[in-house]
């Protein structure tokens, strides 16, 4: 079992911090509004992450493989959602002149990761390449890998967090907090786009 946990996380820790939308969710929003304030989405997002990988786990991704197109909806969904969190962050100047001065909560990291076709794909290939489907009982192992995965991406989207945060120190009055926002709106936006195509 040691031996699967440290391929395990090998596996994952690419995966886990190169950009995806939820890293650079969080790296925006950690710019916006600081790491702390980051952390009800964080904790949102990873609830979500770890119940979705349950299921998955126990053999609900089998509704994607007989109905391709509920997955190419999601997919759509997710890229939608991340263009709106683009134009947000496009539209937004420095700390508080959004219309919407609050940091994302608890709801939107759920949302985010429900939409978020990347997480699907790789739990999907973390189960397949990790379970042993000639085995009696999966429970241990589905619910071990779904708790590695859980904390593994929680790692990195702090990681991610606290890099926009501390970027953004820097850029925290008028324009250049202006910029900032740009930078990441037009870096989520393209993340948007990546969804869609790949």
């Amino acid at each position: 079992m040691a031996h699967t946990i440290i391929a395990l996380v090998i596996f994952l820790f690419p995966l886990a911090y190169s950009p995806g939308p939820g890293n650079m969710f969080f790296a925006a929003n950690g710019a916006r509004f600081g790491l702390r304030a980051t952390l009800p989405a964080n904790a949102g997002y990873h609830v979500a992450t770890w119940f979705v990988a349950m299921v998955i786990g126990f053999g609900a991704l089998t509704i994607f493989e007989t109905r391709p197109q509920l997955f190419d909806a999601l997919k759509l969904m997710g890229s939608g959602y991340v263009l709106w969190l683009a134009f947000k962050l496009l539209r937004a100047g420095a700390v508080g002149d959004l219309g919407d001065p609050r940091p994302a909560g608890f709801g939107s990291g759920v949302v985010l990761l429900l939409f978020n076709p990347k997480a699907y794909v790789i739990i999907l290939l973390m189960f397949t390449q990790f379970t042993d489907p000639a085995a009696s009982d999966q429970t241990a192992t589905v619910v071990l890998i779904a708790s590695i995965f859980t904390l593994n991406n929680l790692g990195a989207f702090l990681v991610w967090t606290a890099v926009g945060d501390r970027l953004a120190r820097r850029f925290r009055d008028g324009q250049q907090a202006q910029r900032i926002n740009r930078i990441f709106g037009l870096v989520l936006a393209a993340v948007a786009v990546w969804m869609v195509v790949v």
